[in-house]
């Protein structure tokens, strides 16, 4: 595999946060596969979830049993107050964090606590088999874009494909460059990260979400950090990514930006109280 260039490169300006008229439609995701999904497998299943932090009296039972299914073509919002359970359960769902097996007295949870992505069950995953398979079906999209700042824009969307290892270091330029382009970044796909606006590394961290062609993408507060205008570029894309199919789960306290999502799960002291799917 050939190393990422990370050669300062000349005639660069100072970045700009004009967004209008920038992004065009993404590129559609790939067909399904044979597999898991063509047996209608939900992409995503938590069985009886809980989240156990601490120990003895400083324990803190964050989650505390939940299931729920995401399925493919969805575009889900989940909201609810700060410290409800909405982003412990959001990296769970995607192999960040792994569930609680037993309650505070040693009793194992029944049925048992589990996370199943595009059906296969993550229980008895090593830590980087777990790793291999998120970094294979799942995206991730933070409050905080978490780009690697003396990489360029295009070298940060391939580091994720350079990882999987499934294509070569030029295919993996080329598909980078295009998810920038596709993202309203054409004129920034060589520039490095620390000298792009905010609003553009948080549309270079989409364009890395979706590097691997994932089978759902996850987003934990996406536009917490970003001015209104730009966040609404970013629901805009989120938008068009949901009409062409990408499964999509999001956490947000932006009510106009939940209200996007079909579906709709509220939770409440670790648990959900409604799950509602829009007409």
């Amino acid at each position: 595999m050939a190393p990422i260039d990370t050669t300062t490169r000349r005639g660069d300006r100072e970045p700009s946060d004009s967004v209008a008229g920038s992004v065009s439609v993404v590129p559609k995701p790939a067909a399904e596969p044979l597999g898991s999904r063509a047996r209608r497998e939900p992409l995503v299943r938590a069985q009886n979830v809980h989240r156990i932090l601490g120990a003895g009296e400083m324990a803190t039972h964050i989650l505390k049993g939940v299931s729920l299914s995401i399925e493919a073509r969805e575009y889900v919002s989940i909201v609810g107050a700060s410290g409800s359970g909405k982003s412990t359960l959001l990296y769970l769902l995607g192999g960040l964090d792994r569930p609680t097996h037993q309650d505070e007295e040693g009793t194992r949870f029944d049925p048992a606590s589990r996370v199943f992505i595009d059906g296969e069950d993550t229980t008895g995953l090593s830590d980087g088999q777990l790793a291999y398979l998120r970094n294979e079906k799942v995206g991730f999209v933070f409050q905080f874009h978490y780009l690697l700042k003396e990489f360029t824009a295009q070298e940060n969307v391939a580091l994720p494909m350079l990882k999987l290892g499934k294509i070569g270091h030029d295919e993996a330029m080329d598909r980078a460059a295009e998810l920038l382009k596709s993202l309203g970044l054409g004129d920034k796909i060589r520039r490095r990260a620390n000298r792009l606006s905010g609003g553009e590394q948080q549309r270079v961290a989409v364009a890395r979400a979706l590097a691997n062609k994932p089978a759902v993408l996850l987003a934990d507060e996406p536009t917490g950090n970003l001015d209104k205008r730009n966040a609404e570029v970013v629901a805009e894309i989120f938008n068009n990514l949901a009409s062409q199919g990408q499964a999509l789960v999001m956490v947000t306290h932006d009510q106009a930006l939940a209200a996007r999502a079909r579906r709709i799960i509220q939770m409440e002291d670790g648990n959900i109280v409604s799950d509602t799917t829009q007409a």
